[in-house]
């Protein structure tokens, strides 16, 4: 077995997809999970990228037949977190209009931020290594933040946070997965970006969402595919077993294996 049929096998991707199965067999994962945790809904924090938007999506359709299904309450809570100004959070609430999200709130990020990167610069102070946090290390920062935020709400609402981690995520590492925060379920975690943009269709996510360049908004300008160096297509195709150029085979393999330590458990002895 090739490392590419491995890595297919260990992420669960399939090579095409029936798109309306994939959302049902996801919305009744979220229901199943809800019941069986015994919370009253989900929280999602929208970006306004696609794929957020597809698990908002899940999230609400999930949460409304719950409510139907049982007469109980079960929400579907949207997060709204810029940094200071967002450019495109407009989208972010485009996204909530479309799924008719009642419940929705917004936390500004900026002043927690820069709080935490001035207190970690005067940790290098006090190292006797004076310098100000790096441009990914403060990019993290802002992803951290916004995972804090989001636990903070869940918890006193009793909600389970969902993440937004697909296997064209996975792959290179490039994702949500404890330093950076963790999360309770993740629905969209065998599918790939293709296939993730595929039920964004079907579900009704806005043409101008599906459409936009995939971004962790860790900097201004950054996009996932400059800084991993492979398109999300070739990425895809090598998810459904396909041939791609040996300069993307590499780098996607190489991301792979460097990063394994996101996708295993916290080891111990």
């Amino acid at each position: 077995m090739s490392l590419q049929q491995e890595i297919i096998a260990k992420l669960g991707v399939k090579p095409t997809i029936d798109v309306d199965q994939e959302i049902r067999r996801r919305v009744d994962f979220l229901k199943e999970y809800v019941k069986s945790s015994k919370t009253t809904g989900l929280l999602i924090a929208i970006s306004g990228g696609v794929d957020s938007a597809v698990a908002t999506g899940l999230c609400k359709q999930a949460t409304d037949e719950l409510s139907q299904e049982t007469g109980k309450e079960y929400i579907t809570l949207g997060v709204f977190q810029p940094y200071g100004e967002q450019e495109d959070i407009d989208h972010s609430y485009a996204v909530a209009e479309a799924f008719n999200l009642t419940h929705k709130v917004e936390t500004n990020i900026e002043e927690a931020v820069n709080e935490i990167v001035l207190e970690t610069e005067y940790g290098f102070k006090a190292l006797g290594t004076p310098r100000h946090i790096s441009r990914g290390g403060k990019g993290n920062v802002k992803a951290r933040t916004r995972m804090v935020i989001q636990y903070a709400l869940a918890f006193d609402m009793n909600l389970l946070v969902v993440g937004t981690d697909h296997a064209s995520e996975a792959l290179t590492g490039f994702y949500t997965k404890w330093g950076d925060g963790a999360v309770d379920i993740t629905p969209l975690s065998s599918l790939n970006k293709r296939q993730v943009r595929a039920v964004a269709a079907r579900l009704g996510v806005p043409e101008e969402v599906i459409g936009k360049a995939p971004t962790a908004g860790l900097w201004e300008g950054q996009t996932d595919e400059n800084e991993l160096g492979v398109s999300y297509e070739a990425n895809s195709d090598y998810l459904e077993g396909k041939e791609i150029e040996a300069s993307a085979r590499e780098i996607l393999e190489r991301h792979y294996l460097r990063t394994e330590h996101k996708r295993s458990p916290i080891p111990g002895i």
